[in-house]
This record gives structure tokens, C-alpha cells and sequence, in this order.
């Protein structure tokens, strides 16, 4: 049998198989793991010879693919079609029929020169040179803008018959081999699962093309083996990277030896090299049910060398692409920002390195981001020990460790979705703890009123700073309230009376115009959380958390009871001045002052009934005997032609 390109000369079965073989052996398999927070990026077992090894084994599965597509195409009687190139980079496209068959046309890429031979007429691409390199600085665009538009039209695509005809099916609207690269990841990005149970062999299989068309699935040597070979025939130079990364397992400032446990890709576009990594833009396998889950990460896609070494790291240094190259050292040392922490919109994190020491029993972290950003802190698995106020562009967290030692300290980020990512992760070294540092146990995130609390109604408020210090246990709060928000508050303590029941009976919300009081009496010496709650008042649902004070208070004579508890039709612009007291003395006539609006009647009553005087300046005055009695009630009559009493205020009477 013959073969024949275009050129009109004829070469033989076995030079073509040669010509084959050749191609494949330039072709390297690849080793990836998907993304870890809030799930994990999966890193197989197998070093530099595991990776090697897999790489030789998906280019031994490709011969045999070969050989044995080519028996069983003859016995089907269809043509077997191979595609190569000369040394002068003309494709050569090959049609292998049964002898008693009649070969039919084959629509070709118009891929000619695109992939450029060596003297020996060999494909493999060329290795990384000076003009490849980037420099450190990292352009604006490169943190925020992807790198044109996602090849939507590629999500439709399914798999008909064989790898050519798919990735011919894909490239029907590119028209650049960015369009081409483009689709291609998109495709298998969004097509191909992470197989959580190959991944963790130790000896990692390698998977054949006609497999992970098959069942959608592969580990990491097959991501990166299917990309490069889609890529191949594509017509775009493609590589596999072996090396390390901080993915699944990672622990900040490990050390990296022996076993490679990572793959990714390199592609030449426009004259120069990329760098890619499609199964960790594929999705997220969850530590906790190892369970792989879609979620594109566009992150990954041609990302700038400078923020890929932070968390790739290749066994050539001239796979960094950077120069100058980093060190293996330097890798192992420098700061990890995940990839979430560039979706999300951050710029740069303050200390910038993985591992902080405490400075008199406390740490401070700063965030820089493009736009306000909400954000929330783990310290060893809990939002405890910790300040976390937010800012127009970023946020400052603060944070006092209870114990000396070593603490693990994640920051997660909002950003424009509902989910919180993690974005950054410190180890905390600490060798001095501040015993007068205790924070409340229920003080959550953030503290202090900012763009958010403005954002959810709360406006001017009388104490912008988080931390508010008093020295007789009263402080009073006030804020500007949108139209239709209702506001609620309710102080947090560790130890000491206050329970579930008692948290708001600290607190007396006043009504004055647009504005809310919030007066506040501590139980005693001590920090306090005083959270606020808002709701809109015509919609249904429970009031959201928006922020709280700490309220600090070194004073050991404090001791204020709770305010007496008020009701809901205690009104907008209703004042309190006497008794602020929840709890009145037995057997004693206790003045009562009130201003109150729109009211016809005010009662007293306890053992007997007592009426109140409303008086020039405005206010409801009388006295009120709590002999005989264990609560005191407030009611007003808000119609005179009504007989039907409301209750605003009740207070206990302390027993004798």
C-alpha cells in the first residue's frame, strides 16, 4: 500500500509508523490536582521517575491505541486517518483503507507552518528561551482581565467518534490559536471529572484518549496528556511541566523533596510561552467526602508566571518563565495567595510572608482589595481571638492567641458571590500571651460599623471605632437609620448573669426622629459584644447580622441591672428617664417619668392601679407602690374613647 501528501510523494507504511512513534516520544504526560479551598486541589502519588514513568506510560498506551484502532478499523472496513508533518512543517494527512475499500475525501485543518520541525523533521516543540521570559512585575490587567472571551459555543460540543473529529468540532469558530487553546480548555475544563480514586494510586495509571472520551474521566497525567494531544492536533505547540505545587496536603512553609507530586501545561502562543493548568481550573474535590465537583476556575488559564510560581513550582527553572528564576528555597518560603485570592479582587496582603510571629501576644494582618469586600477569619477552626474590622478597599484583622505555640490562621473572602473563599492562610508563631487580652467568645465578624453597615442602613453612627472603653459600665451608641430598617441589638458576655433571655434587657433602644440610642449597662467588669441586627421592615425573614462593638470595662464595682422590658408598641420618639432599673425594691413608692406620644391615658399597676399626669414640659409623672407585688406593668390607653390598655414596660420587683 501507498501513502501520499499533497507534495505527491509516496512514503511507506513503516516510514509513516517511524514518523509516528517519533511524534508521540516528544509528547510528555502530565500530573495535575484540582483546586483545594473550599474543597482541595488533589495531588497523586509518584515522584520525578512516577512522573516520568507515566509520562512514558501514556506514550506507550498511544502506540498501542495505534496499532490496535488500526486492526480494529480494517476490520470495520473504515479508514484509518493519521495526521503528521514534514520537516518544513506541511501537514501530511494519511488515510489507511482496506484494500477492497474506496477511500473517500477528508476534510483537513488548514494547519500548515503552524507547527515547525526540527532539522530531523521532528514536532517537538522548542524548549523556553530569554525572550520567554516575563518579568516580576505584575501588570494591573494581568490580576483582573481573562484572557478574551470563554469559547461558550465549546460547552455544546460532545464527543461523536474520536479525538480528531472532536477537536475539529471545537475549533469550527476559532480562528487564532488563542481561540483554538481557548476552546480546547473550556471543553475539557467543563467535560472532564477529576477521578478522586486513580488520583490517590500510588503507582498512577496513565489513561488512554479513547478511556477519558469514554467515561469523562481521568487523573492528573490524563488532564494534561488529553490537552497537550488535543493541542497537537490543533495545530499549537503544547507541553507537560512536572514539578511541585501547594495543593491538597499542603501545610504553609513545608519543605519540597524527592516525589514530584504535580503537572501542568505550557502552550506557545504569539511567539512566546504560557502557562495553564486545566484540572485545576476544572473544579474542587472536597477533603471531607473526597467527592469532585464542577467549578470553573478561570484563574489558571495562561496565568502570569509571577503568580503561577506561587503555587507551581517546575523541575526545569526554565518552565518559571520569570527572570530571574526562583529558587526552590525561595518557593518553599514565600507567601501563598490562592487563586480566590486574585478572583476575588484582592491586590496585595500585609505581612507578605506565610509565617507570622506575635509582637506583645498579637498579630495584624492588612488586605488591600479593588473594591469593598467582605471577610471572615478561622483561627484554629474557630472565629475566635480575633479583630477583624473592614475598609473601604480591604480589611485589618488583629488577632491574640490564648495559648503560646504554633496556630493556624485562615482568611476567607466574599467578593461578588455568596460563598466565602479561602484566600490566604498563615501559620501564627506565638511566645507571649497578653492575659488582659480576652475577647468574647460570641464577638463575630466583622467589628465596628463600616461600608457595609452603611450598605444595610446604619449611617453616621456616634462611634466609628470598633472598640468602645467605659469606666462606670454605661456608654450609649446612636446611628442613623434608612427609611423601613428596623434595627435590634443584644450584648454578649462570657460568664456573669447574662443569659439567652437576658441579652437584650441590657440594652434600651430609644426612637428620636431619623436616629436610634442604644444605652447600654454591663453586668459587670469585663469585654462585651454588642451586636446589631437589621431587617427591612416589609420584607419576611429574620433580622441579619450587620456588626458589633466591644465594649470594655476594667471597672470591678460595676454592677447594673437589667433595663425593664419593653414592648412592641413601645413608639418612635418614646424617652425612659426614671426608673431605668428593670428591677424595683420591694415595699417602696418608685417615681416614674416618661415622655410619650400620641398616648390619651398612662397607668401604673401593680398590686393596685396608679394613673400618670402628663405635665407642662411634655412628661408622664407619677409614683407607683411596689408593696404586695412581684412585676410592675406600664400601659397606656392611645384612644380616649377606648377602654383597651396596651403594656410598653414591665419591670420585677426584687423579693424582700
Amino acid at each position: 500500500m501507498e501513502l501520499k501528501k499533497d507534495g505527491g510523494n509516496a512514503v511507506t507504511i513503516d516510514m509513516l509508523l517511524i514518523v509516528h512513534s517519533e511524534k508521540r516520544r516528544a509528547a510528555q504526560g502530565a500530573h495535575l490536582d484540582p483546586q483545594a479551598e473550599p474543597g482541595a486541589r488533589l495531588q497523586s502519588g509518584g515522584g520525578p521517575q512516577g512522573v516520568r514513568n507515566g509520562i512514558r506510560k501514556w506514550q506507550q498506551l498511544e502506540g498501542n491505541d495505534f496499532h490496535g484502532n488500526l486492526a480494529e478499523k480494517h476490520h470495520l472496513q473504515q479508514p484509518q486517518v493519521i495526521t503528521s508533518y514534514d520537516n518544513q512543517g506541511t501537514q501530511l494527512t494519511v488515510e489507511v483503507h482496506p484494500r477492497d475499500t474506496v477511500p473517500q475525501l477528508l476534510k483537513k485543518f488548514s494547519l500548515a507552518k503552524r507547527l515547525q520541525g526540527d532539522k530531523n523533521g521532528n514536532t517537538r516543540p522548542r524548549q523556553p528561551g530569554g525572550k520567554d521570559a516575563f518579568p516580576w512585575a505584575i501588570p494591573q490587567k494581568a490580576l483582573s482581565q481573562p484572557h478574551g472571551p470563554r469559547a461558550l459555543s465549546a460547552l455544546q460540543v460532545t464527543v461523536k467518534s474520536g479525538l480528531d473529529e472532536l477537536v475539529s468540532d471545537l475549533l469550527q469558530e476559532a480562528h487564532s490559536d488563542l481561540e483554538r487553546v481557548r476552546a480546547i480548555w473550556t471543553w475539557i475544563c467543563h467535560h472532564i471529572e477529576y477521578d478522586v480514586e486513580a488520583a490517590q494510586e500510588k503507582d498512577r495509571q496513565a489513561f488512554k484518549p479513547t478511556d477519558i472520551l469514554r467515561t469523562k474521566k481521568t487523573n492528573c497525567d490524563g488532564y494534561a496528556g488529553l490537552f497537550e494531544r488535543m493541542c497537537r492536533i490543533a495545530g499549537v505547540q503544547c507541553m507537560a511541566v512536572p514539578g511541585y505545587s501547594k495543593g491538597f496536603g499542603y501545610k504553609t512553609g513545608q519543605s519540597f523533596s524527592g516525589e514530584f507530586d504535580h503537572a501542568w501545561n505550557a502552550v506557545f502562543l504569539e511567539g512566546r510561552w504560557h502557562l495553564l493548568d486545566s484540572t485545576w481550573g476544572s473544579g474542587l474535590v472536597d477533603t471531607a467526602t473526597s467527592k469532585f465537583t464542577f467549578l470553573y476556575n478561570e484563574f489558571y488559564f495562561l496565568t502570569h508566571p509571577a503568580l503561577f510560581i506561587e503555587d507551581h513550582f517546575p523541575d526545569n527553572k526554565n518552565w518559571q518563565l520569570l527572570r530571574p528564576p526562583q529558587s526552590l528555597r525561595q518557593f518553599e518560603n514565600n507567601m501563598y495567595h490562592k487563586s480566590e485570592f486574585y478572583n476575588k479582587g484582592m491586590l496585595s496582603a500585609h505581612p507578605d510572608t506565610p509565617i507570622i510571629r506575635t509582637v506583645n501576644g498579637k498579630a495584624t494582618i492588612t488586605i488591600e482589595s479593588c473594591a469593598p469586600t467582605l471577610f471572615m477569619f478561622m483561627f484554629n477552626g474557630r472565629q475566635e481571638h480575633g479583630l477583624l474590622s473592614l475598609r473601604k478597599n480591604g480589611m485589618k484583622l488583629e488577632v491574640f492567641p490564648p495559648t503560646m505555640g504554633t496556630h493556624k490562621l485562615q482568611i476567607f473572602a466574599k467578593g461578588n458571590s455568596d460563598i466565602y473563599s479561602s484566600v490566604l492562610e498563615y501559620t501564627i508563631k506565638c511566645n507571649y500571651v497578653d492575659l488582659g487580652v480576652r475577647l468574647p467568645a460570641e464577638l463575630h465578624q466583622p467589628v465596628g460599623p463600616s461600608w457595609f453597615s452603611e450598605q444595610m442602613g446604619i449611617l453616621k453612627p456616634s462611634h466609628p471605632d470598633p472598640i468602645i472603653h467605659t469606666r462606670d459600665g454605661r456608654c450609649s451608641v446612636s446611628f442613623g437609620v434608612e427609611e423601613g430598617v428596623s434595627v435590634l441589638a443584644s450584648l454578649h458576655g462570657d460568664g456573669g448573669p447574662i443569659t439567652e433571655e437576658t441579652q437584650r434587657r441590657y440594652i434600651f433602644q430609644l426612637h428620636r426622629e431619623k436616629r436610634t440610642e442604644l444605652r447600654v449597662q454591663l453586668p459587670h467588669a469585663g469585654k462585651f459584644a454588642l451586636k446589631i441586627f437589621v431587617k427591612k421592615r416589609q420584607e419576611a425573614g429574620n433580622y441579619v447580622f450587620v456588626f458589633n462593638y466591644l465594649l470594655c470595662c476594667g471597672n470591678t464595682k460595676v454592677n447594673w441591672p437589667v433595663f425593664p422590658e419593653s414592648f412592641g408598641n413601645w413608639g418612635q420618639n418614646n424617652e425612659l428617664l426614671e426608673p431605668l432599673s428593670g428591677v424595683l425594691p420591694a415595699n417602696r413608692n418608685v417615681p416614674f417619668k416618661l415622655k410619650l406620644h400620641g398616648i390619651a391615658k398612662v397607668l401604673v399597676k401593680g398590686q393596685d392601679t396608679w394613673p400618670l399626669t402628663l405635665n407642662p414640659e411634655g412628661y408622664w409623672e407619677g409614683s407607683c407602690s411596689t408593696a404586695g407585688c412581684d412585676e410592675v406593668h406600664v400601659m397606656v390607653l392611645e384612644n380616649a374613647n377606648h377602654n383597651f390598655y396596651s403594656y410598653i414596660l414591665k419591670y420585677k420587683v426584687s423579693a424582700q
